[in-house]
């Protein structure tokens, strides 16, 4: 099973990714400049920045490679080189290396490079969730090469944000509910949703784009055991039970694990994270106890990441005249 790639790129993406090195495993756009918002007319969306991502297999020689052919689109962290540049792409933040206010074609972009490996990792395991957060929501898939590993990965991220949603989510919930729930779990935490992001940010996500929530996770949801899915009625109905709760817990990702380990497990008593997965299964306030660990995931990433953002910004000035 591969993750579905939306249809119609048009012109315009195929333009902007040529004009950077093409050794890219996966590439995507998303965000507000490309799937239309509710509450946004047509001409406010053509003139919202688009965002990418570019998965790279080589990131030290895809950045010596970019910087020939558009070293201003760098900050000035540029004259550290390749090297230090995928450094500092791997080693903090997300793992992810922004470029921002870039001017391509008459728009203005944004783009983050991240390793194949990385996002892998991410898409797995949700050490950051920050691209895996990305990719619960509809995306134009504009690249995705033949690596196994990654279509996996893809594919186990949709998982996993079903079943923490239905950890979330009562007994019965209606497909919108279900989308809104797997739309917020990547801002859960992110404090930019309490001082800056309109808040009703994740329901104009979700209203204006169900079919392209369903294009990702009907088969998911028909496949599913844990839940009773009725596409004609657009209901669904989860497995409440212990039993099914700790099924859910137990296909969560490590970290997520791992986060609700740390809140429940009492200091001295390092129980195996299945004994206490077990416990929390039985807890009427399981649903909490996961939303806890998701806020301690996303609220470490955001904050590391927005420092980097506001530094980087602070030097894209000083670049354009280098």
């Amino acid at each position: 099973m591969s993750l579905p790639a939306l249809q119609n790129t048009g012109v315009i993406y195929r333009r902007i990714l040529s004009q950077f090195p093409q050794d890219i495993s996966l590439a995507f756009a998303y965000g507000s400049g490309v799937f239309k918002q509710h509450g946004a007319s047509q001409g406010q969306m053509e003139k919202n920045m688009l965002d990418f991502v570019f998965a790279v297999d080589d990131p030290v020689t895809w950045h010596t490679m970019n910087l020939l052919q558009n070293r201003r689109h760098y900050s000035i962290l540029k004259i550290l080189g390749p090297t230090k540049i995928s450094s500092i792409q791997n080693d903090y933040g997300a793992s992810v290396y922004y470029n921002t206010l870039v001017p391509i074609d008459g728009r203005i972009i944004k783009y983050g490079v991240i390793s194949t490996d990385s996002l892998i990792d991410d898409l797995m395991h949700w050490k950051t969730m920050y691209v895996a957060g990305r990719l619960h929501k509809p995306v134009k898939m504009l690249v995705q090469n033949e690596n196994g590993k990654l279509r996996a990965a893809l594919v186990s991220n949709l998982k996993s944000a079903v079943m923490a949603s239905f950890l979330m989510l009562p007994e019965s919930f209606t497909e919108e509910e279900l989308f809104l729930q797997i739309a917020g779990l990547s801002y859960a935490g992110d404090f930019r949703m309490k001082i800056g992001e309109d808040k009703s940010k994740v329901s104009n996500i979700v209203k204006d784009n169900i079919h392209h929530f369903r294009i990702l996770y009907s088969n998911i949801l028909r496949d599913c055991p844990q839940v009773v899915y009725k596409p004609p009625q657009g209901r669904l109905e989860v497995d409440k039970s212990p039993e099914g709760q700790f099924i859910q817990l137990m296909a969560l990702p490590r970290t997520l694990q791992q986060r609700i380990t740390k809140l429940v497990d009492l200091p001295g008593k390092n129980r195996d994270v299945e004994e206490i997965l077990l416990q929390v299964a039985q807890d009427p306030d399981c649903g909490a106890v996961v939303h806890q660990g998701l806020r301690k995931t996303v609220s470490y990433s955001s904050k590391k990441l927005m420092k980097m953002w506001k530094s980087w910004r602070r030097k894209q000035s000083v670049s354009q005249i280098s």
